[in-house]
């Protein structure tokens, strides 16, 4: 019987952890080889300030079908980047900020495609509303 008391050579050991090392890794190679690619679309939405071309990193990002209809609502990471995945099609984005004007795009998403959105928001003066209702 094997007891915690024999020693374990130094090389055996490493052949132990070499081997189980290498199963793992052609099992995990295997898997990802087996398993279908996704057939999402990646949604890559840029907000930044239309003047000095700076992230925006506390507006909100918003996915809308065709209709409308909200999807997700994202927020942009420290560069001013929110990513979403989504099935092929057609899709409206809306990001809002407090210190801007909303800017609405449409987007057409292309399976196991990359789309990236550059969103420049512009400051929303405090007379901007005013003038709005001006010119109506």
């Amino acid at each position: 019987m094997w007891s915690f008391r024999q020693k374990i050579s130094l090389s055996r050991a490493h052949t132990i952890v070499g081997l189980a090392a290498g199963v793992l890794s052609i099992s995990f190679s295997l898997v990802a080889f087996i398993m279908p690619a996704s057939n999402k679309a990646e949604l890559v939405a840029v907000v930044e300030d239309g003047k000095t071309e700076k992230a925006i990193s506390d507006a909100t990002v918003e996915i809308l079908t065709s209709q409308d209809a909200v999807i997700t609502t994202l927020k942009p990471d420290w560069s001013g980047k929110a990513r979403f995945k989504l099935d092929e099609g057609r899709y409206r984005v809306r990001v809002s900020h407090p210190k801007y004007r909303s800017e609405v795009r449409d987007v057409q998403l292309v399976s196991k495609e990359r789309t990236e959105l550059r969103m420049q928001l512009r400051s929303s003066a405090p007379l901007d509303g005013v003038r709005r209702l001006l010119r109506h």
